[in-house]
């Protein structure tokens, strides 16, 4: 019996028990911190059992030398007709920091050492099975409620087996590059409303400064260039079988430029399929 086999894996802190549980709540039996190379009996018994169909695996940095050759089991398992998912989770290294500082758990890597340190160890040591994701989730600033209902929607458009989703995100670059990103674009030479003072408090949701960004002829020139190469470009990656591609366009804090970019490049996209806008540095709104 072939099974549907969600493997979720990534940085220690981003979130991996979190997605673990939203799994169970889909159904799926789940064992987290399985050695990979014990993930073939388990399946095989899994499989012979009949009863299960969906099954969730947690694999972590703290498997140790089991780690290496993860990217040779779960190909052997694709070979055996299963279909095999893997899901990376993402986040920033002061983010990470923090949720450490903040719940007092100690990192598998820095059991009382250097906490940035062991992140960036853990980054190593994980890189071929985020090489090898279908879907990598960047965590950062997301809740759990965040992380659940973004996990469901990947799950959800999996089993439906929907085109793939072209995911827009607007960015500031003094908060970093989304870890995500497939494709970067600077934004920086567009003219600022940071420097018109009606405008400044505002962000590039807003109808004035939207329209102070996107009509100019340096932006025009911008979303037409990126208008005709993506609609090259991502009928090719849709048929590599990615699920999402991340397009990622940035300006300095990821309030005005970036997001009244990232709306209107959205609009040129939508007969490519299914499009979503995400404003990453945007503040929220005061609820």
């Amino acid at each position: 019996m072939a099974l549907h086999l969600v493997v979720v894996t990534g940085m220690s802190g981003a979130g991996r028990s979190t997605a673990l549980r939203a799994l169970e709540d889909l159904g799926y039996f789940c064992v987290d911190n399985i050695p990979p190379a014990l993930i073939p009996q388990l399946v095989e018994l899994l499989a012979k059992g009949g009863e299960l169909s969906r099954v969730g695996l947690g694999v972590d940095v703290r498997t140790g030398s089991f780690l290496e050759g993860a990217t040779k089991v779960l190909d052997t398992l694709t070979a055996g007709g299963h279909e095999v998912e893997l899901l990376f989770l993402e986040s920033h290294d002061d983010e990470l920091v923090r949720r450490f500082s903040e719940t007092r758990r100690a990192h598998p890597l820095a059991p009382g050492g250097d906490l940035l340190t062991a992140i960036h160890k853990e980054r190593e040591r994980l890189a071929p099975l985020r090489a090898r994701a279908g879907m990598i989730i960047d965590t950062t600033g997301m809740n759990v409620h965040d992380l659940r209902r973004t996990l469901v929607d990947y799950i959800a458009r999996g089993g439906k087996r929907s085109r793939m989703v072209t995911r827009v995100v607007s960015f500031g670059f003094k908060f970093g590059l989304p870890v995500d990103a497939d494709l970067v674009f600077d934004l920086r030479y567009l003219p600022n409303p940071h420097f018109v003072p009606e405008l400044k408090p505002r962000t590039g949701l807003d109808p004035e400064v939207a329209h102070f960004v996107v009509d100019t002829p340096e932006a025009q020139e911008l979303l037409a260039d990126l208008e005709s190469m993506l609609k090259k470009l991502l009928p090719k990656y849709a048929r590599e079988g990615k699920a999402y591609l991340t397009i990622a366009v940035g300006c300095t804090g990821g309030q005005h430029r970036s997001v009244a970019v990232a709306e209107a490049l959205a609009v040129r996209l939508r007969d490519q399929g299914d499009v979503v806008v995400e404003h990453r540095d945007m503040p929220k709104p005061a609820k």
